[in-house]
């Protein structure tokens, strides 16, 4: 029985050695940086654009869920009707069971949501580049790093919540994927984060202030030369309004915008007040965002989203780009590309 026995043995554990290799392409003991390294670099050297609660709050924001009705007065029985779609209005005073949402725009006080709050994320200022020893990332989903490559996450490692800004210390390929260091024990699928990657400058870009646009890490970083200068989470196009690729420039910019569209379509859109917004492909634009918080992730019907703080710190910055005196109003180049593939 004895050498059934150890012939069992040596299966199972062929088995299970053969779970790990696949799990990881290094043991536990040689993977990633030494805890000491990663101790003296913890926290990723950017800093974080500062929350203006003014700015986010100067407008009301509702949500209409369903068809609705815009009439030219309280009480008119003439209104123009619009069918179900993703719509968001602006509150600007109210009159019982009237809303004003505009010049000559009322609708029901009774077909509003709730306010709706905009996002609080926001994107950072970076530093010279050799002042960032590492690449960093922000993750995508509360999440414990598993504690090595490949693994499941580990209930004793640190709760990192979403939007949180960390270091990839290092990197290993399991089955296909890459498996990201962010801290001693600490492994997450590259799924699971954006990285921040600046690009050289390409040659087609003619101005100094310029804006890069990765779709796969869905990752905007803004550059002032060669230096990139402030990066931040977007959301770009669906695959079913893809975001195009490509060098652009802005070519007119406002500081809020009506946007609608698909109309009598599923995909009909009704957004009002989309803020510091800068049309750069045909009605593509980079723009602040304040009905949705699903930054990194592609959601948009072609246009670049952004959070409000970001949006409007780019607008702010990008306008010394503009020579108002001598007629030029090209904005700075925008280039967009992609620097993997989706699975």
């Amino acid at each position: 029985m004895r050498p059934i026995k150890s012939l069992l043995l040596l299966l199972l554990f062929s088995i299970a050695a053969a779970s790990v290799q696949a799990q990881t392409t290094c043991l536990p003991d040689n993977c990633g940086l030494a805890k000491s390294t990663i101790e003296a670099n913890r926290w990723p050297n950017v800093r974080p654009l500062q929350i203006d609660d003014a700015l986010l709050g100067d407008r009301d924001y509702r949500r209409i869920e369903g068809e609705f009705s815009i009439y030219p007065a309280p009480g008119s029985e003439n209104g123009e009707q619009f069918g179900d779609g993703f719509t968001f209005v602006t509150v600007q005073e109210q009159h019982g069971e009237w809303t004003r949402i505009g010049d000559n725009q009322w609708v029901q006080s009774a077909i509003l949501s709730d306010p709706v709050s905009a996002s609080r994320f926001a994107g950072v200022m970076l530093p010279t580049p050799d002042a960032l020893p590492y690449t960093v990332a922000w993750t995508l989903t509360h999440l414990r790093g598993a504690k090595t490559p490949g693994g499941p996450e580990s209930a004793d490692n640190y709760l990192r919540y979403r939007y949180a800004r960390v270091y990839i210390f290092d990197t290993v390929e399991v089955d296909g994927y890459n498996w990201y260091q962010i801290g001693p024990t600490e492994w997450v699928h590259q799924f699971k984060v954006a990285k921040i990657l600046p690009v050289a400058k390409p040659a087609e870009v003619d101005t100094h202030k310029w804006v890069s646009v990765d779709l796969y890490e869905q990752v905007a970083i803004a550059y002032e030369g060669d230096e990139p200068v402030f990066a931040t989470l977007i959301s770009s196009g669906l695959e079913e309004w893809p975001t195009n690729e490509g060098v652009f420039h802005v070519y007119v910019r406002f500081t809020r915008k009506m946007m609608s569209g698909a109309y009598n379509k599923p995909d009909f859109y009704y957004l009002q007040e989309v803020p510091w917004t800068m049309f750069y492909d045909d009605q593509i634009a980079l723009h602040g965002a304040y009905w949705h918080d699903g930054f990194g992730y592609r959601r948009s019907h072609g246009c670049v989203n952004m959070t409000v703080t970001d949006a409007h710190w780019l607008y702010n910055w990008s306008q010394s780009e503009y020579d108002w005196h001598n007629g030029d109003y090209t904005g700075p180049a925008v280039y967009v590309y992609s620097s993997g593939d989706y699975d």
